[in-house]
């Protein structure tokens, strides 16, 4: 069994009049709730929107945030994000390093391919060729090892107002790619800012709730706006176990 936890959408930098304290303080209430319960994680997941203006100092602050918790997330980037400034300050790596950020992470148990969809500059998502041509390697070179395929934005429709059309696109793509490699177990996303599990290419897709807020969907209304910035933060909580079946708990960080 193989049991690992999914934050999303921390906007570190979100300035709602107080500074980017309640986006900050609401990020320090998920890394505590994560490390109190790392004993029992075999990995914690980021995906995307760790800053809202991709801005350096909110990259340096989210690794302070990970460090003083012991928190060390493997990580892709959202559409708020900045390839340079995300390489340089989380990766150590080059500024001007325009590519996508993709990354792998073969752990014992499970392997985690965390994509780039990010298109700079726009909110719609969309992998790169040369991160389909990354994957399809990656997935592979080793065939029997579970895969979880990661990125920011969902390649499906969820069925909210406000992010269907920035989702990801292209997706065709990525089920060509999937489709060849049985080893997928699940793929998980960002970008919903609401908790949603469904299907893509035959396997599970679970889109993790954001942080900083919750998106309302069509049928509860939208009185004050489609965001609704009361509702506390969740995690989302994955088990694989030995038939390779995957199952989410989501839970409320009080």
């Amino acid at each position: 069994m193989f049991t690992f936890a999914q934050f999303s959408d921390i906007h570190l930098g979100q300035d709602r009049g107080d500074g980017g304290a309640r986006a900050r303080e609401r990020t320090e209430r998920v890394l505590a709730c994560l490390s109190g319960v790392l004993d029992g994680l075999d990995a914690v997941l980021l995906t995307g929107d760790i800053a809202d203006h991709g801005r350096e100092d909110e990259y340096t602050l989210a690794a302070k945030l990970f460090a003083d918790h012991g928190v060390q997330p493997l990580i892709c980037p959202g559409n708020h994000d900045a390839r340079g400034a995300y390489r340089a300050v989380l990766l150590h790596g080059e500024a001007a390093d325009a590519s996508p950020v993709d990354e792998v992470h073969r752990l014992p148990g499970a392997t985690f391919l965390m994509c780039d969809s990010s298109v700079p500059g726009k909110g719609h998502g969309r992998l790169d060729d040369a991160t389909l041509d990354w994957l399809d390697r990656e997935l592979a070179g080793t065939p029997d090892v579970p895969a979880f395929v990661c990125f920011h934005h969902p390649p499906v429709p969820l069925y909210g107002q406000y992010v269907d059309p920035i989702r990801q696109f292209g997706e065709e793509r990525l089920a060509e790619v999937v489709g060849r490699h049985g080893s997928v177990a699940g793929l998980l996303c960002g970008h919903s800012h609401t908790p949603a599990v469904t299907s893509f290419a035959g396997v599970p897709l679970v889109a993790a709730p954001g942080v900083v807020s919750t998106l309302k969907m069509p049928w509860e209304g939208m009185e004050g706006g489609p965001v609704d910035y009361t509702l506390p933060p969740v995690i989302a909580f994955h088990v694989l176990d030995d038939e390779g079946r995957l199952t989410t708990h989501f839970r409320v960080v009080p």
